[in-house]
């Protein structure tokens, strides 16, 4: 099997490395990850306008991209520099429509980065329920902690329903919806999105009778990849920052990496982070083949393990880092806590491993 990437896939993830070293330092990133709109405007514009969004979409979609590979070399190169701009949302929004093959307009907007989506798919403390309306429905409850729900004007919003779940277009200034923005702990920000007797028509059902599953999974498989890729991304950036660290700050007289303890350490680290990059290699192969079962299985598995993964760098490399690498200018912090919590997001490593138990 040839895991090599093509001319073009090296060419966009060369582009996009570049312009996220070149115009998105640490301190960039920050100013918009901890301000009001939890994201930088100009700086998703900019990344929109080099084809980042396009390139997670296939030709059928109005992209240039779409493989599992072209979904991880764009996630890698985010979580490498830490971005926050709302990527996940588009993907999965976008990717929840272009399965159905429906609302063409609201996917191109989604693909050019003119249109902010957010995937509104775990439920609050209030389920949201949907009820028949006429030919519509009418939609209550609440999605809690939906990414950049603030900065969105449209979410996909799935419904759990007996048999096959309702998934639904719901432009986001309809009337009834109300959201209550927030940063999160790691920078970017999120909402609870509560629908209060929203009446929907009938176009905006997402799919089909049948089709509600197939369409929530091809969403959330592609999210798991880009979470799982954004992981890898952000651990080749922290190791490389620690073994810098280990080997410029002296003790006695000597680089800290020379003392054997530090180094049986950091080659724990490397070993698993060798083994994180693998699964996600392995997901990625697996994403675009026929196999629904071994897809799911190596998504689960990749899931698990930069989750498990993820928590070790983060607590080895502020270790090895000492208290440097607790203060907010320095990168590493912020990239520790934003490993930690991408394990919550879509299923943390428990569920992915029940899961993948169950898959087989």
């Amino acid at each position: 099997m040839n895991f090599e990437h093509t001319d073009d896939r090296r060419m966009l993830a060369d582009t996009l490395v570049r312009a996220l070293r070149d115009g998105y330092p640490i301190e960039t990133r920050n100013a918009g990850a901890y301000g009001e709109t939890g994201y930088d405007p100009a700086v998703w514009q900019q990344l929109s306008e080099l084809g980042i969004v396009s390139a997670l979409f296939d030709e059928a979609a109005g992209g240039f991209g779409g493989s599992g590979f072209d979904i991880m070399v764009v996630f890698e190169a985010l979580g490498r520099a830490l971005v926050v701009e709302p990527f996940l949302g588009a993907l999965m929004a976008g990717r929840a429509l272009a399965k159905a093959g429906e609302h063409d307009e609201t996917l191109a907007g989604i693909v050019s980065g003119e249109t902010i989506a957010a995937f509104a798919y775990d439920d609050g403390m209030t389920p949201v329920t949907a009820t028949e309306s006429g030919d519509g429905w009418m939609l209550s409850g609440t999605k809690a902690v939906v990414s950049q729900a603030g900065a969105a004007s449209v979410f996909v919003v799935t419904v759990e329903q007996d048999g096959d779940p309702l998934v639904l277009l719901v432009p986001a200034d309809t009337a009834g919806i109300s959201v209550r923005s927030f940063n999160v702990v790691e920078g970017g920000a999120a909402g609870d999105v509560t629908f209060e007797n929203v009446t929907l028509g009938a176009d905006a059902r997402v799919g089909g009778d049948g089709q509600g599953q197939a369409i929530v999974d091809a969403a959330v498989g592609a999210g798991l990849l880009a979470l799982s890729a954004e992981a890898v991304g952000a651990m080749e950036f922290v190791k490389e920052a620690t073994l810098g660290y280990l080997r410029d700050r002296k003790q006695f007289g000597v680089p800290i990496g020379k003392f054997q303890a530090l180094q049986h350490r950091m080659a724990t680290v490397l070993l698993e982070i060798e083994q994180a990059h693998s699964a996600v290699i392995n997901a990625a192969s697996a994403f675009d083949g026929d196999d629904a079962k071994a897809r799911e299985r190596a998504l689960a598995a990749a899931k698990y393990t930069i989750g498990r993964t993820g928590a070790l760098v983060a607590e080895e490399t502020i270790q090895l880092h000492g208290g440097i690498g607790m203060t907010w200018e320095y990168a590493v912090s912020h990239y520790a806590k934003r490993l930690v919590m991408i394990d919550h997001q879509l299923g943390d490593e428990d569920y992915h491993l029940q899961r993948y138990i169950a898959l087989g």
